[in-house]
C-alpha cells in the first residue's frame, strides 16, 4: 500500500538561510586571517600591486599601519607617481610560492629600498633604465649620488655591471696586502685619475681636495699607520689597543670610513677580521680594498650598521666621525655602534675633530650620554689648518660595559 504522505521537497527559504549564514562565516574567517597576517610593524611601506604586464597601469598604494589597523592613505596609478617600471617590479609585493611563511608572517615578500628613492624620480628613472638580462649602464656616479641622497639600500637591478675587458687576477695573499693592484681591476670612467700611478702621485700634482688624497700610496704614510706612537699621544697603536683586552678576545670588527683599509690589513696580520666601510669619492676605494684581500662594505654613515646586536669585538673610525655630521644623526650613529658591540667590546674613536667650544658644550656630553666606559681619552690641538681656527682632536678608546650595558 502506498503511503498517504508524499515526500516533502527541501524548502527554498531554508536553503537561502543556510547560504547566507555560510557566506557570513566565511567573510568573518577571511577578515580575521588577513588582519592577523599583516607585518608592516608600524612603518610606512610602499605597496605596488603588479598586473600581468609591467606596461599596464599599476596601482601604487601607500599604507600606514597603526597597531592592527591599516589605513590606505593614497591609491594612485604608477604613472601618476612617475616611477620606473623596473623599480615597481622589484618593490612590488611578491607572492610566496608556498603560501604564508611564518618568518615573514605573510604570504608576500616585499623587497626593501631606501624611502628617499622615490623623492628623486629623475635619478631613479635613469638608474632603473636598462635592458633586462643585458648590461647595466656605466653609472657608478649616479648610483653613488642616489645612495648619498638616502636611497639606501639601492634597488636591485636585473643587469650585469660594467667590468674591465682584460681583467687581471689579484695578487695572492699575503703579497696582495701591500701591493698596488693592476690597473685592469678597475673601471676608471667615474674618476679623474685613470690609473693607480695618478692616484699615488695626486698629493704632489693636485691642489684640489680629494678624500684620502695620499692613501693609495702604500709605501708612503700608509706604511706606518697605527704601528708607532707619536709625541702628541693622539696616535694609539694597534698593539697598544689590543693589550687592553685578554689575548685572542678581539677577533672581528668594523672600520667606519676606512679609506683603503690599511687598518683592516694591519688587523688581518694579527688574525683579526675587520670589514671596512668606504665610499668611492673620486677614487676606486672599494675595488682597491678588495684587491688587497680584505672585505669592503659599500655603505654610507647614514645607514644602520648591517650587524646584529652585541656581536662585534671592536669598531674603529678615523677622521670620518666629526663635526660635519649633524648632531642628532651623530647621536643615532654612536648608539648604533654601541648596539653592535658585544659587552666588553671596544670603540676606538680615532682623531674626532671639532672646535674647542663645540667639544666642551656638545660633543663631550653627547659621547658621555651613550654609556661607554672610558679606557683612554686624549685631547689635543689640530694645527694643520692654522691655530686661529681653534680646532682640536679627540682620540678615545671606549668600552661597552660588561654588565648593565642596556
Amino acid at each position: 500500500m502506498d503511503s498517504p504522505h508524499k515526500p516533502r521537497s527541501f524548502s527554498p527559504n531554508l536553503f537561502f538561510f543556510f547560504l547566507l549564514v555560510s557566506s557570513n562565516l566565511l567573510t568573518f574567517f577571511i577578515s580575521i586571517t588577513f588582519k592577523n597576517s599583516s607585518c608592516s610593524l608600524y612603518q610606512q611601506t610602499y605597496k605596488a600591486i603588479a598586473t600581468a604586464s609591467l606596461n599596464n597601469a599599476i596601482p601604487f598604494v601607500v599604507e600606514t599601519e597603526t597597531r592592527d589597523d591599516v589605513v590606505h592613505v593614497s591609491d594612485k596609478p604608477a604613472a601618476d607617481l612617475d616611477l620606473p617600471s623596473e623599480f615597481l617590479a622589484f618593490t612590488s609585493p611578491h607572492q610566496l610560492p608556498f603560501g604564508v611563511n611564518p618568518n615573514f608572517n605573510s604570504d608576500k615578500l616585499i623587497p626593501p629600498v631606501g624611502r628617499p628613492c622615490t623623492m628623486f624620480p629623475d635619478l631613479l628613472r635613469r638608474y632603473m633604465s636598462y635592458k633586462i638580462n643585458g648590461s647595466c649602464p656605466d653609472d657608478e656616479l649616479l648610483a653613488q649620488k642616489l645612495l648619498l641622497k638616502g636611497c639606501e639600500p639601492l634597488p636591485r637591478r636585473r643587469c650585469r655591471p660594467a667590468a674591465q675587458h682584460e681583467y687581471v687576477e689579484p695578487y695572492p695573499l699575503p703579497e696582495s696586502l701591500w701591493t698596488t693592484p693592476s690597473d685592469s681591476s678597475v673601471v676608471w670612467t667615474a674618476y679623474t685619475c685613470k690609473n693607480y700611478e695618478c692616484l699615488i702621485n695626486r698629493i704632489k700634482t693636485q691642489k684640489a681636495f680629494d678624500d684620502c688624497k695620499d692613501c693609495f700610496d702604500l709605501n708612503g704614510r700608509e706604511k706606518n699607520r697605527w704601528s708607532s706612537k707619536k709625541g702628541t699621544g693622539l696616535d694609539f697603536t694597534i698593539d697598544e689597543v689590543l693589550a687592553v683586552k685578554k689575548p685572542g678576545t678581539i677577533r672581528i670588527g668594523l672600520d667606519i670610513g676606512g679609506g683603503v683599509a690599511t687598518f683592516a690589513v694591519r688587523m688581518r696580520e694579527r688574525n683579526i677580521t675587520i670589514l671596512t666601510t668606504s665610499m668611492n669619492l673620486n677614487g676606486p676605494f672599494n675595488t682597491f680594498i678588495a684587491s688587497r684581500g680584505v672585505v669592503p662594505l659599500y655603505i654610507s654613515i647614514s645607514q644602520r650598521l648591517p650587524f646584529f646586536d652585541n656581536t662585534l669585538d671592536i669598531v674603529h673610525s678615523m677622521h670620518v666621525l666629526s663635526n660635519w655630521i649633524p648632531t642628532t644623526l651623530l647621536h643615532f650613529l654612536l648608539f648604533d655602534i654601541y648596539r653592535v658591540l658585544r659587552p666588553g667590546g671596544l670603540f676606538w674613536l680615532d682623531h674626532f675633530f671639532c672646535v674647542t667650544e663645540q667639544f666642551e658644550q656638545v660633543y663631550a656630553p653627547l659621547i658621555d650620554s651613550i654609556g661607554f666606559n672610558k679606557v683612554k681619552w686624549v685631547v689635543g690641538r689640530k694645527m694643520d689648518r692654522g691655530p686661529e681656527l681653534n680646532e682640536m682632536y679627540l682620540s678615545a678608546l671606549l668600552e661597552k660595559p660588561l654588565k648593565n650595558s642596556w
